[in-house]
């Protein structure tokens, strides 16, 4: 008999799988977006999955956001009227995109960042490299030059250098490395959720 999986719910962050309702398929919530309705049946996106009410997941893309507004899927699991309101899947982004900034400043201010290809490959060297952080408008020739050494690192490509500029200091950025860590870890998540809404990569810079 299969599993059944608790659905639609999760504030709480007791759980880690939970069902797309618009695939239909289980994923840990990790790779997910809950959203929740207002209290005037506006769905809202709840990207930190922490606001109280009832919640609806989704993978973490952007087509299946499309698909839930589409189909009404919103109004379908809840029973009741729910609004998506126009941009939905944009906010989502837009909130995702905070998330993975806000957690490379707090790497930065911890001392847990190397900014620049010469420091960068000095933390490489040292052993001390959790993540790479590449901008998605950067060089193919420089991205693959500064991750050779370390293949097995993980790599963020989701970010433009002015967006990761501002994170950290500078008008831009093109190579970061984040030290192994707790801040690594969620950091390379936020990003992993956010490359579901960013499809569309900048033209590489040669």
């Amino acid at each position: 008999m299969a599993k059944r999986v608790r659905e639609n719910d999760g504030a709480d962050g007791s759980a880690r799988l939970r069902r797309c309702i618009a695939s239909g398929d289980v994923c840990d919530t990790n790779a997910m977006v809950r959203l929740v309705l207002d209290p005037e049946g506006v769905v809202v996106p709840d990207v930190a999955a922490g606001l109280p009410g009832r919640g609806f997941w989704l993978s973490a893309r952007r087509d299946a956001v499309k698909t839930a507004c589409e189909k009404n899927l919103f109004a379908k699991a809840a029973r009741a009227k729910a609004i998506a309101p126009p941009g939905l899947a944009g906010e989502i982004e837009r909130q995702l995109t905070r998330r993975c900034l806000d957690l490379l400043g707090i790497a930065r201010r911890a001392g847990a960042t190397a900014v620049g290809f010469e420091k960068a490959k000095a933390q490489i060297q040292a052993g001390r490299v959790g993540l790479f952080i590449e901008a998605a408008d950067g060089s193919v020739k420089g991205r693959a030059k500064m991750t050779a050494s370390a293949p097995r690192v993980p790599v963020i490509d989701v970010l433009t250098g002015a967006e990761i500029g501002a994170a950290v200091g500078r008008e831009y950025a093109v190579h970061i490395v984040v030290e192994a860590g707790p801040i690594a870890d969620k950091l390379l998540r936020e990003a992993t959720r956010l490359g579901g809404f960013r499809t569309d990569r900048p033209t590489d810079v040669q």
